[in-house]
């Protein structure tokens, strides 16, 4: 999303990334280097717990993982296991109380919990336990699965858990560490990615495979949707807590934007499905242009396959300053805003009297895609076409990314045309809905598409907002 994430983007609500390792020597290092693998997914605030078998030892803090984490506090938390978060703030505000992982005590003993997604019904759960005079630390929903999990329970520790996810409603993929034990677990639909893999016989989970890959752990297979792995001196157990099968609404978001191109997300190659989508666009959206130019760095691999399918040659309009992080997922307007013009230059003597194809993710709001569409006219292009590799996001998302607001979203108030005028583009070609999910090869039905057709799988009856749970804390 050039632009929208660039700079007006919403935020994923609790869009994150999670990192864990059990039974390791190396365990807290190996999370630092899984999560530094995964900054892009959360740049607000990291954190990494660790334990061997007593004690739950954390750290969190503000900012980047490589400022966060010193030798020092790497090796005061040194441990055989560890989970780890970075956070990109969607649900409750960019303050250390939200930091996660989220750790508390219970009647069981100390756990600590890791959330990438977002809870639809956590309003109604966070009142029913208020009313009953339960007291809330932070204004993430995530602190809600801690209630849930601390109420009294005389069985066995399965079905507590069991009792607790059954409660939930949305998407979630949770990291969650007690004493002597390290829990990988997907909801019913499987929204959000989580995967599985080994190093040096130590089971590793992570929402990306390219955290993986920068450990040396070999990735074995994907978290089934609503299922919850278990991870103890035992060995590997597993078990699904629904009570029947659903099917998997997985986010088709993170190939158009959030992963990381060198991934496997829901089973394929995100560089290999965007250059797909970028053929696609091509052949939809056909342009008589002099060059193809990539918005960096998530347009990168679409305007590639867009120029491989039209043949016009590929070039680098833009350069991108990469001591600026992703706007799109920083907590307020204000800095989103502050960032965008330090991000991208225009190269102008490769797009002077040229008529350039632009190609982007996705528009948001529009406000940044029109700032560089204004950056590339003042360096002399002669048109500007811009090609976006996804159908116009007209409603809102309320499973992890952070535009709920369908008055933010641009194509929720214009026409494609409208659009078009707005941004002072000579076209403007949208990826179809069709186009979008023939780049993948997953059955149709099993992504969610809702913030481009407005299906949603898990209906949503509270009112939300980012920060609806503040006024309690």
């Amino acid at each position: 999303m050039s632009d929208e994430r660039d700079v007006e983007g919403g935020a994923p609500r609790e869009y994150c990334g999670l990192f864990g390792i059990y039974g390791h020597p190396e365990a807290v290092h190996k999370t630092y280097y899984g999560l530094y693998s995964l900054q892009h997914r959360g740049q607000e605030s990291a954190g990494i717990c660790s334990t061997g078998g007593g004690d739950l030892l954390a750290h969190r803090q503000m900012g980047h993982v490589g400022d966060i984490f010193t030798d020092e506090i790497l090796a005061s938390l040194r441990n055989p296991v560890a989970i780890g978060h970075v956070r990109y703030s969607t649900t409750g505000s960019s303050t250390i109380q939200n930091a996660q992982p989220l750790l508390f005590n219970y009647a069981a003993g100390p756990l600590a919990i890791a959330h990438n997604g977002n809870l639809v019904n956590s309003g109604h759960l966070r009142q029913e336990f208020e009313s009953r005079g339960s007291i809330f630390q932070t204004s993430t929903d995530s602190e809600t699965i801690m209630h849930l999990l601390a109420q009294p329970w005389d069985g066995p520790e399965d079905d507590r858990l069991v009792r607790a996810l059954r409660q939930l409603r949305g998407a979630f993929s949770l990291l969650i560490l007690a004493r002597d034990r390290m829990y990988a677990i997907r909801d019913r639909h499987a929204f959000r990615p989580l995967c599985l893999g080994v190093l040096d016989g130590a089971p590793v989970a992570a929402s990306e495979t390219c955290a993986l890959d920068v450990v040396g752990a070999s990735y074995v297979r994907d978290v089934k949707p609503g299922e919850v792995v278990e991870f103890s001196a035992k060995g590997e157990r597993s078990f699904f807590f629904p009570e029947k099968e659903e099917t998997p609404a997985h986010c088709v978001f993170e190939h158009v934007y959030f992963a990381r191109p060198d991934s496997r997300v829901f089973g394929e190659n995100v560089h290999q499905v965007r250059m797909s989508l970028g053929r696609a666009l091509a052949k939809e959206h056909p342009a008589a242009a002099d060059i193809v130019v990539p918005i960096p760095d998530s347009g990168n691999d679409a305007a590639l396959g867009f120029s491989h399918a039209s043949g016009i040659p590929l070039d680098h309009g833009f350069v991108r300053n990469h001591y600026v992080g992703r706007t799109f997922i920083q907590p307020t307007q204000g800095a989103r805003i502050s960032g965008v013009g330090l991000k991208l230059n225009v190269i102008g003597d490769v797009v002077r009297g040229k008529r350039v194809v632009v190609v982007d993710d996705s528009i948001i709001r529009g406000t940044t895609s029109r700032g560089r569409v204004r950056l590339l006219r003042q360096a002399g292009a002669k048109e500007v076409h811009m090609r976006i590799s996804c159908p116009p996001i007209a409603h809102p998302c309320f499973y992890g990314i952070d535009f709920p607001n369908p008055e933010e979203l641009v194509a929720a108030r214009m026409s494609v045309d409208e659009i078009r005028r707005h941004l002072d583009l000579d076209s403007l070609g949208y990826l179809s809905l069709d186009g979008l999910l023939s780049a993948v090869t997953n059955p149709r039905g099993h992504y969610c598409t809702a913030c481009y057709d407005g299906r949603y799988r898990v209906p949503v009856h509270e009112k939300f907002e980012k920060l609806r749970h503040e006024r309690k804390c």
